[in-house]
């Protein structure tokens, strides 16, 4: 009997090899869904339809973003974790994936076994900006201006728990300012609130504040990372500015459901690479501040594993939890 199940297992183990090398082979036979955990317009969107759009012209099937958001990414998120493990449905999301763990105490997944990185695309600069009817001009100024007036003053971000809020959380922590916390389902809605004086700052990507900035509609304050970005070269960091060591970039990957074959997700992975790196993708993006990053999925993994118990380390440190 144990030389009959050995045979069969001989047997079967190539069959199983080629029903997946079958499988791969003819993929995508059908439209293919790339969901984004976040309204319409935000800079996840952004590079989410830039992705689809080249890997439609690649393969030549139809890869379309669907936006599912809410529950600060979760709900778009879990879809993915639950979705079958065929190579139809994909996640692109931002640095919330590996910062929401530390915020629920309760999710509909687990990130580390049900979803597997395909890609890290972009980094994305976090800058500080403000109504122009705010009376500051530096990192200086609006933290003596909350000082007379703590709790007067909100920040919008893209949602609880998100890189946006929490470089709020932080600037707070480490400026002892009382800057109260509002969040939105998204950038652009929160975006709008900023414009129309709603609110007074906003920690925000560069892709969506660059354009209101070139307007003249808000004004910059300081970037949030550890160097200023090409888009506003002489725009100082807050870390230069009076806070020294203070330092966040939000960054955007793809991820599929744990189970997608891997020579699937790497066939994937190489293409990414090639359509973020194509001179006109990346002029446009340069244009706008985002730094191409397109990595392999191991490379992806690993930069997960790191954030994850950083942010989980701040969360704890300052108490907050999911809105």
């Amino acid at each position: 009997m144990r030389i009959l199940i050995t045979v069969l297992l001989a047997l079967i183990a190539p069959l199983s090899s080629m029903s997946i090398a079958s499988a791969n082979s003819d993929w995508p036979s059908r439209i293919v869904k790339i969901i984004v955990p976040f309204p319409a317009g935000g800079s996840t969107d952004i590079i989410a339809r830039e992705v689809a759009q080249g890997l439609t012209a690649k393969f030549g099937q139809s890869f379309i973003v669907e936006n599912r958001p809410g529950a600060g990414s979760t709900v778009g998120t879990a879809a993915v974790a639950r979705a079958p493990a065929d190579g139809y449905t994909f996640l692109i999301t931002s640095s919330h994936f590996a910062i929401v763990p530390s915020l629920y105490e309760q999710l509909q997944y687990d990130p580390a076994r049900d979803l597997k990185g395909v890609s890290l695309l972009v980094n994305i600069p976090v800058i500080l900006v403000a109504t122009p009817s705010l009376p500051v001009k530096s990192v200086k100024e609006l933290i003596e201006y909350d000082k007379r007036s703590p709790g007067k003053l909100n920040f919008g971000s893209s949602g609880a728990g998100g890189i946006n809020h929490l470089s709020g959380e932080l600037f707070n922590n480490m400026a002892g300012t009382n800057l109260v916390h509002i969040p939105y389902k998204g950038t652009a809605p929160a975006m709008q609130d900023l414009l129309s004086g709603n609110i007074q700052i906003m920690f925000d990507a560069i892709s969506t504040s660059l354009p209101n900035i070139k307007a003249g509609l808000i004004k910059p304050i300081a970037w949030t990372g550890a160097k200023p970005s090409p888009a506003l070269p002489e725009l100082p960091t807050i870390g230069d500015s009076g806070l020294p060591g203070y330092n966040t970039t939000s960054w955007l990957a793809m991820f599929a459901p744990a189970g997608v074959p891997p020579d699937l997700i790497a066939k994937i992975s190489r293409e990414i690479n090639v359509i973020l790196n194509k001179p006109e993708v990346k002029e446009r993006q340069i244009s706008q501040g985002v730094e191409i990053v397109a990595s392999t999925p191991q490379e992806l993994d690993r930069i997960v594993e790191t954030e994850m118990p950083k942010w989980s380390a701040f969360v704890k440190l300052i108490g907050i939890k999911a809105e």
